[in-house]
């Protein structure tokens, strides 16, 4: 076997290979007299043919089978021979295939760069370090209080926050409409559930009051014959419900699953979930920045295939969350270029920190994932035997637990730096609307 070997520019290489055609010739003739002592020929017992009608009859079919199956073996050979490192498959161009001559084919593909890391200990890193105060529980308990309203009938007219059960009817020109009319419909009255200009109207309105609304329906309405038209609206309030907040007591402990304890147990809940939640926010902050330090510091020319493939991925998936079905419909691919170009590096970047490291998977920490992922759903102990069974699944687990493991070794190398943070500023806790009510 013959190899050259030519850089084409870039990672792209064309790899040339020629196979001496006594080696095909060998591998056919071998091929059909196996072929022979089984074949089932018209006029011949089974496996009584001669070879030389075997031959006329299965000849160019086994010889097609040998060159495809000896470009697979012998690219392989190649490729080991010259030490390289395809980054996908390769693309085969066909020179010479006929019978009786030398196999010529050339392959082209990209290989994977040769990365020189830059020294870990150079990188920068801060970590934001935040206590959970007591402050900051009261304000998640308050926050929990105003999930769970209590809702009081009140003889008054309806004020903002104010929980309204209304019957309605809608005309447009004195004629009814499709959707145009209901009975029991409560809102809260300012939380946008329902058009302004019906909040406007209903507001200080009491039990037993009629109001009347026009109401004019955008003209980007979904439902084209209503769209830019007006409609005029009766509107009868049957229920006006005062919204206040629950106390803080026994009932209210159980209603967030609190069966024993009382309000120091739920207190006691509440803290370790928002120090569970403030410990992986503060996780992801740094194992952001340390991505960032590394595709920063860690420049090198990445596989165009692999950077496509991502691209295509994210297209793909930016779809889906559209609900685009429609392969045509893809978003254009330019905005996930450079994104997909980070990722491809720092993909090859953890890799080679794990290969050089010698990094394998901690077992604790794969187990632990499982039952983290299995944990989300009810079925959980399905769910956690459904993925030990699975030598994808857990393939795909140990490489995450790999890369958070190179992540760690990196951390642990690097220079870290505490700034003092609040539980609000990391989380964001407080800083929107958390209820419509």
């Amino acid at each position: 076997m013959q190899v050259s070997l030519t850089a084409t520019g870039g990672l792209e290489r064309r790899l040339e290979v020629a196979v001496p055609a006594q080696r095909i010739a060998s591998e056919v003739e071998e091929r059909l007299k196996r072929i022979s002592r089984t074949a089932r020929l018209k006029g011949f017992r089974p496996g009584k043919a001669p070879l030389t009608v075997v031959r006329r009859q299965f000849g160019e079919q086994v010889h097609a089978e040998v060159v495809g199956d000896l470009m697979r073996t012998t690219l392989a050979e190649a490729i080991d021979q010259e030490k390289l490192k395809p980054a996908a498959g390769p693309r085969i161009e066909p020179i010479t295939v006929e019978p009786g001559s030398d196999l010529r084919y050339a392959a082209v593909f990209e290989v994977l760069p040769d990365i020189q890391l830059a020294p870990v200990e150079n990188l920068e890193i801060e970590r934001p370090v935040a206590p959970v105060t007591d402050d900051d529980v009261d304000a998640m308990i308050e926050s929990m209080r105003r999930q769970r309203p209590v809702f009081t009938v009140v003889e008054r007219g309806a004020r903002q926050t104010d929980r309204v059960t209304i019957d309605f009817e809608g005309r447009i020109d004195g004629a009814r409409f499709e959707g145009g009319e209901g009975t029991d419909l409560s809102f809260i009255l300012g939380s946008g559930r329902i058009m302004k200009d019906l909040e406007a109207a209903i507001e200080g309105a009491a039990a037993g009051d009629t109001r009347t609304a026009t109401v004019k329906f955008p003209a980007e309405h979904p439902n084209k014959t209503l769209a830019d038209r007006e409609a005029q609206f009766t509107l009868t309030v049957k229920k006006v419900e005062e919204q206040s907040l629950p106390p803080v007591d026994e009932e209210f402990c159980k209603a967030f699953g609190v069966e024993e304890g009382g309000v120091e147990a739920l207190r006691a809940e509440v803290r370790q979930s928002m120090e569970r939640e403030l410990e992986q926010i503060v996780r992801n902050r740094v194992r952001g920045q340390v991505l960032d330090a590394l595709y920063r510091e860690n420049r090198f020319e990445v596989p165009r295939s692999l950077v496509e493939e991502q691209i295509q991925q994210m297209q793909l998936d930016a779809a889906r969350r559209m609900g685009v079905r429609d392969a045509s419909q893809l978003p254009p691919r330019e905005p996930f270029e450079e994104p997909a170009r980070r990722r491809v590096a720092l993909g090859l970047i953890l890799g080679e920190i794990i290969r050089q490291q010698g990094l394998k998977p901690d077992r604790e920490r794969v187990m632990a994932r499982v039952d983290e992922i299995a944990a989300a759903y009810p079925n959980s102990d399905e769910v956690r035997a459904a993925y030990l069974k699975s030598a994808e699944a857990i393939r795909q687990i140990e490489s995450a637990v790999l890369e958070d493991q190179a992540i760690d070794w990196v951390l642990e190398r690097a220079r870290v730096t505490e700034r003092p943070a609040s539980f609000r500023e990391l989380t964001g806790f407080g800083q929107t609307n958390e209820s419509d009510t």
